[in-house]
């Protein structure tokens, strides 16, 4: 078969092919007029590539598994230096994960340390670090509430946005959209309704705000299009949370909840408050719900999740 056919069935390009061949992972046959032929075995091997990058094995440390393959074995992580090159990737990866680890404490560290030094009067002489939620929240279960929403449609609702548009929930445009409906967002020397931490699933909506915050270029980079935030909370409340906390995209504001009678979206009660949004996230394309993240926790990892989907999902 020639270099185009073996690209499509092993589902890369032909520069992919021709990479592969430079690092001296398949050598083709060649015929009589100089033109390069490949067979059964090169798809096999090529397939093998594509999946290892997909792990996180680049090609030019591939060499153990195709050799493997040409060693007979039906998969190319049979042999020993496959599963030598398995182990070394791993160890990697802990090194970094560490390093990362060690690298977000010091920070944190200095973080709090500066906030001490600026705020020493009694009510400000610690900054909230949003990145930390309480131990011991009760986590929520799924009640099911969600179930029905993957394959409906978004309602044509028009809603206010914190960066004075008007936003048509229907009309997102293409690519993938994420909405996170949250309950409330506290306010520094605003109490939070009474019991708010026993409530599953209510404390943690700023870090939420800040890990997608944190996370929006990798969002932006897995296809996402737009990220918005929303609550029942009014726009001016929601303007200060997004100025505070730096937030790169805008909050939508449905204190009518419309979309909640729309799409009959669970919600619950604490003082103060007949009605909040549960925490919920809805991944649209095409105007359509693609999929839904419910329950969610915790709170402050979930743009990580909701990445991880996307990376395992890719549109």
């Amino acid at each position: 078969m020639r270099i185009g056919e073996l690209a499509e069935r092993a589902g890369v390009t032909a520069k992919a092919v021709r990479y592969y061949e430079s690092l001296g992972l398949i050598v083709p046959e060649r015929r009589a007029n100089g033109y390069r032929e490949y067979g059964e075995f090169h798809v096999r091997a090529v397939r093998e590539v594509r999946q290892l990058a997909e792990c996180g094995i680049a090609p030019s440390r591939a060499a153990p598994f195709i050799e493997c393959l040409d060693a007979g074995h039906v998969h190319g992580d049979e042999c020993p230096a496959s599963l030598a090159a398995y182990r070394d990737s791993i160890s990697e990866l802990d090194r970094a994960i560490a390093l990362l680890t060690a690298r977000r404490a010091l920070l944190a560290k200095r973080m709090q340390d500066g906030a001490e030094r600026s705020f020493n009067s009694l009510e400000t002489s610690a900054m909230t670090d949003y990145s930390v939620l309480p131990e011991g929240l009760p986590i929520p279960t799924d009640d099911g509430g969600a179930a029905h929403l993957p394959g409906l449609a978004v309602p044509a609702l028009t809603l206010p946005s914190t960066d004075g548009q008007q936003v048509n929930l229907a009309e997102l445009g293409s690519g993938r959209s994420i909405i996170y409906l949250y309950p409330l967002t506290g306010r520094p020397g605003v109490d939070l309704p009474a019991g708010w931490d026993e409530i599953p699933g209510a404390r943690g909506c700023s870090t939420e705000a800040c890990d997608f915050r944190d996370h929006f270029k990798e969002l932006a980079a897995a296809g996402v299009s737009r990220v918005f935030g929303l609550s029942s909370q009014d726009t001016g409340y929601q303007r200060e949370v997004v100025e505070r906390l730096s937030l790169p995209f805008p909050m939508l504001s449905d204190q009518e909840f419309m979309l909640q009678e729309a799409l009959d979206l669970p919600v619950f009660s604490a003082p103060g408050h007949e009605k909040l949004y549960s925490r919920l996230t809805l991944v649209i394309l095409d105007g359509i719900i693609e999929h839904v993240f419910y329950p969610i926790f915790p709170p402050n990892k979930h743009a990580q999740q909701v990445l991880e989907w996307l990376t395992a999902n890719p549109h």
